[in-house]
């Protein structure tokens, strides 16, 4: 299959045609949990419905540590290819995929021993409790899953390939819809079986995309000679691996203490937040993936040495990024009540409302995640992903403190904790914003 090199040709095709496999992609991997929580919804009830919302915070917030190193590793991919370094690009490759690998054990282990006290610090109600531990068991077995699909997308996007990443999604997502209704409504096994669903469709992907990538690129086999250690490439892939991982882990872990307030609040509101959280995740994930296709032609460009071609990218991409994000505002905020009754029987008066109101309150203001989200491919592009770190902390350190604040005042209520969230954004926005133009003055 042709790969895409980013550094030539027309920049907007090149990346529109590179960012839409990758947006349909992860349109797809959505699926996974929106697939478990719509049938859970229709087939289990409000406290089901609950407990696998809210594992869908904790299972992101932990993934993500796996996803963040994955990123970083990509980034480094795509400098290398950029650069036209094969030796570099594999001995990247080698270092990154013994160093995640590792990781995976160790979130793992964490997760099945400290599973208890994890959902007391979340607060989580006791008619939710055996749902959710019962959920989470099983969806941690398929962990390695998650490494092994989330390392070889981002080797395959790297070197301009974001199409088979999709192909293997497709697969996976379909059979985990077919899967969902086979466990849940023919075989009775409750959310165990919306979990066990979830897990077999990501090994398919994940073993899939490894057996294709050995097999359909030789030139990344590794020789006996080139499978040995070196100190100063781990130290750099760390770096920005394990910097993109915190970026990504400071976000979730702040959506994760969200969580814990929502879910102060009782079933109702859980439940609201889990299906409005999940059409939220729904509508800005093509901008989320833009920018994701933007750090690779960043990357590249900034491997190549194209200064003037980043900046004419920088350009394009805003423009397409503020494109992306009217249209799905203006979706989301039209057709919030129809989005929600997908998820929620149109009986549910209460947890429709309290949906809809979240629904109205973020999505007004989706540019200024958008902003974001190029920002953090930027930094992480260009080896800067400590900035991405900061921009990071201040919006959902921002958010955290609102939500937490305001939600304590009797006349706000719960509103707190939405109106926090496009505050967040815009202050690291402008943060970002601001930090680059200072960089292009000196």
């Amino acid at each position: 299959m042709k790969q895409r090199d980013l550094t030539t040709g027309n920049i907007t095709k090149n990346l529109m045609l590179f960012a839409l496999p990758m947006m349909a992609g992860n349109l797809l991997q959505q699926c996974y949990n929106i697939a478990d929580t719509l049938i859970v919804g229709r087939y289990l009830g409000a406290n089901a419905l609950a407990a696998v919302g809210s594992s869908y915070t904790l299972m992101t917030f932990l993934t993500s540590i796996l996803l963040g190193m994955c990123m970083g590793s990509g980034a480094v991919f795509s400098i290398r290819f950029g650069e036209k370094d094969n030796r570099r690009l594999k001995e990247g490759m080698l270092h990154s995929f013994g160093l995640i690998a590792v990781m995976t054990v160790v979130i793992n282990i964490l997760v099945f021993a400290g599973l208890p006290l994890i959902l007391r610090l979340l607060q989580v109600p006791d008619a939710v409790v055996p749902d959710m531990s019962a959920y989470l068991q099983i969806i941690f077995i398929g962990i390695s899953a998650t490494f092994l699909y989330n390392y070889f997308a981002a080797l395959l996007r790297a070197i301009g390939n974001s199409v088979v990443p999709l192909a293997f999604l497709g697969i996976s997502a379909v059979l985990n819809i077919i899967l969902d209704l086979a466990f849940i409504i023919w075989g009775g096994f409750g959310v165990s079986g919306a979990a066990a669903a979830t897990v077999i469709a990501q090994f398919v992907s994940g073993v899939g995309i490894a057996v294709y990538t050995v097999v359909k690129f030789p030139e990344f086999r590794f020789s006996r000679e080139e499978l040995h250690f070196d100190g100063k490439v781990l130290k750099e892939i760390a770096q920005l691996s394990f910097l993109t991982c915190l970026q990504q882990s400071i976000m979730n872990f702040g959506i994760l203490m969200v969580q814990g307030r929502v879910n102060s609040f009782g079933t109702a509101v859980m439940a609201a937040f889990a299906a409005a959280v999940k059409i939220d995740s729904f509508a800005y994930m093509p901008v989320q993936d833009f920018g994701n296709a933007f750090s690779t032609f960043i990357a590249q460009n900034f491997g190549a040495g194209k200064e003037m071609r980043i900046r004419q990218g920088i350009k394009r991409a805003v423009l397409c990024a503020f494109f992306f994000c009217v249209v799905i505002s203006g979706a989301v905020c039209l057709f919030a009540r129809p989005l929600m009754q997908i998820f929620v029987k149109a009986s549910e008066t209460e947890i429709i409302a309290i949906g809809v109101e979240y629904l109205h309150t973020e999505g007004a203001f989706y540019f200024g995640i958008g902003l974001l989200f190029l920002l953090y491919g930027y930094y992480r592009a260009v080896k800067k992903p400590g900035m991405s770190v900061i921009l990071t902390i201040v919006s959902l350190g921002t958010r955290v403190l609102l939500a937490y604040t305001l939600s304590a005042v009797p006349s706000i209520g719960v509103k707190g904790i939405w109106v926090s969230v496009p505050i967040g954004w815009a202050l690291a926005d402008a943060l970002g914003v601001i930090y680059y133009f200072k960089g292009e003055k000196t």
